[in-house]
């Protein structure tokens, strides 16, 4: 292996628009030839297999983890409450893309880009010392010492994005 993606966490408010953020920004740094993985944080249960299936069944006689691979694509479920680290996940799982983007885990070590619009909430979630590297806002006049970007400049979201990529020592 020996390789390993840049991760990078998009965080924010609920509402604040990370998700959009990085559907717009994947067609953009996937036509720049960047294999890019994502991974979705939730502070909420989720029911992530269905009750009698196979997989399911693999899990209630006591695997650990459980993969379920079709023609389609594949998915994987497995045990982890304590695995929330997005660089360790990225590694393990995603060790052959370039970069992963991360929505949430806003309080893990990782570098960040917040999301900020006036609409939600104008608190940051993070500080520059929680590895904030950049805002996207419609805050005009931030005093915050980092790169900020429009929340509809996302070729230059993108350009930010690759530059910061290449400065972490990965290749593109």
């Amino acid at each position: 292996m020996g390789h390993f993606p840049s991760v990078i966490s998009i965080v924010g408010h609920s509402g604040a628009g990370k998700t959009t953020l990085i559907e717009r920004l994947l067609p953009l740094l996937n036509a720049s030839g960047i294999r890019i993985a994502t991974i979705k944080h939730s502070h909420h249960a989720v029911e992530l297999d269905v009750v009698g299936t196979d997989s399911w069944r693999h899990k209630q006689a006591g695997a650990q983890a459980s993969m379920l691979v079709t023609l389609a694509g594949m998915q994987l479920i497995a045990d982890g409450v304590a695995q929330q680290n997005p660089q360790l996940l990225a590694q393990r799982y995603f060790f052959d893309m370039d970069l992963v983007l991360v929505e949430g885990f806003s309080q893990t070590s990782c570098a960040k880009i917040e999301v900020l619009r006036k609409a939600c909430n104008l608190n940051l979630r993070c500080a520059y010392q929680d590895g904030l590297v950049a805002l996207v806002t419609d805050v005009e006049n931030s005093n915050m010492p980092l790169p900020h970007f429009g929340l509809d400049d996302i070729s230059n979201i993108a350009q930010f994005l690759m530059g910061w990529k290449q400065r972490q020592g990965a290749k593109i």
